[in-house]
This record gives structure tokens, sequence and C-alpha cells, in this order.
């Protein structure tokens, strides 16, 4: 997927979250948004993804020759953030199951797969709201990385993830991010972001 930003803003009231945002970022490309907590890095992945719409400028996403609509991007697009919650009620095995109906899992990779992925196999019948905060977090990666969109978007991916954990996300995100084009939102963590090959920094975008 290709998505071009046009002179972006964001506003809420009287603040200024960022504004004359512009960049294409290409099919395939690999983009870190930095900055601290706080500066809008969120709200600007949150716009790249459709999720949120921007107070100025436009945004176009594009699947080959063919423009996306603003209200289908969301199908196009997988996404693992610390503020994103999960279906806690349900067990792994339906949790899964259950982001599988609305966004599909990449070839070769079903609900067992995506536990195993996830070192989470012996954890399939146990509800998710039991999970430890880490093991929550990875199944938050998995489940986006995993999944079949050509976009992806991982804001602050580390979190709540300990060292060794680190270790398996960077080698997980390395082995299945494939051609998709990737925008990870971080806060500076250089683990978070050492498959990108550019850069912004958001604190650029504040007047």
């Amino acid at each position: 997927m290709r998505i071009a930003l046009q002179h972006i803003g964001k506003h809420f009231g009287r603040e200024v979250v960022f504004q004359g945002v512009t960049m294409d970022l290409r099919s395939g490309s690999r983009t870190a948004i930095l900055g601290p907590n706080g500066s809008g890095k969120s709200t600007l992945l949150q716009v790249i993804g459709g999720a949120i719409i921007p107070t100025h400028g436009g945004i176009i996403h594009r699947i080959g020759d063919q423009v996306v609509p603003q209200e289908e991007a969301y199908r196009y697009v997988s996404i693992a953030a610390p503020y994103l919650g999960l279906y806690e009620e349900l067990s792994l095995e339906q949790a899964i199951a259950f982001h599988a109906r609305f966004k599909p899992l990449l070839p070769g990779f079903g609900v067992k797969e995506v536990a195993r992925t996830a070192y989470l196999e012996n954890a399939l019948h146990k509800s998710v709201q039991h999970f430890s905060s880490g093991m929550k977090q990875r199944l938050k990666l998995a489940l986006a990385i995993l999944s079949d969109t050509p976009l992806l978007l991982l804001d602050e991916p580390t979190s709540n993830l300990d060292a060794e954990a680190i270790g398996w996300f960077g080698k997980v995100l390395a082995e299945h991010v494939g051609q998709r084009t990737l925008v990870v939102a971080s806060n500076r963590q250089a683990a978070e972001y050492a498959l990108c090959t550019a850069s912004i920094e958001i604190g650029g975008y504040k007047g």
C-alpha cells in the first residue's frame, strides 16, 4: 500500500498536535515516527491508518493504481498499540479465531500457528484476561504482524516486553513483514524500528 500525506494537520481544540506533514510512504517502505511520549506519534499513526480524520490536508491510500476510499482503509491495515485492547473475556483460541474473521492471516497460519509463534500454545484455552501484560503484548503483536494486510502499523511495540521478548519481536517482524508498508511509532527505542530505513521527527511538525 502507498500512502500520500498532503499538508496534514491535526488540532484538538486550540492544541496543535502537528501540522504541515507532507510525505509519500511508498509501497513496501519502512518508516519510523520518532518523538517523546505525548508528542503526537500515535495520532499521526492513526491518521496514516485512516482511523483519525485530519483537521487539515488530505491523505490518499493506494493499492497499485486503485485509490482506497477513506471509509474502506481499515480493511487493509493491521495495528498493534498499547491503547488498543483485546477481547479479554475470550479464550486465546477464541480471540485469534475472532480476529481472523475480520483480518485474514498470512498463508499457512491458523489459530495454533499464531499461538505457537507468540509462545502461547499452552494457553489456548486460557482466558485472555488472565494473561500477563507481556503475554497480552505478544498476542497483540502476533495478531498484527501475522495478518495478511498491505499496511502494518506498530505503536511502541516493545511496551511491556522483557529483553527476551524484545528479541522475539525483532525476529518475528523480520521474518514476516514481507513487502508490506511498515510504519513504527517509537520514543527512540532502537529495537522497535531496527528494520526501518527512513524516519521522521514528529517534533519538526509542531509549527
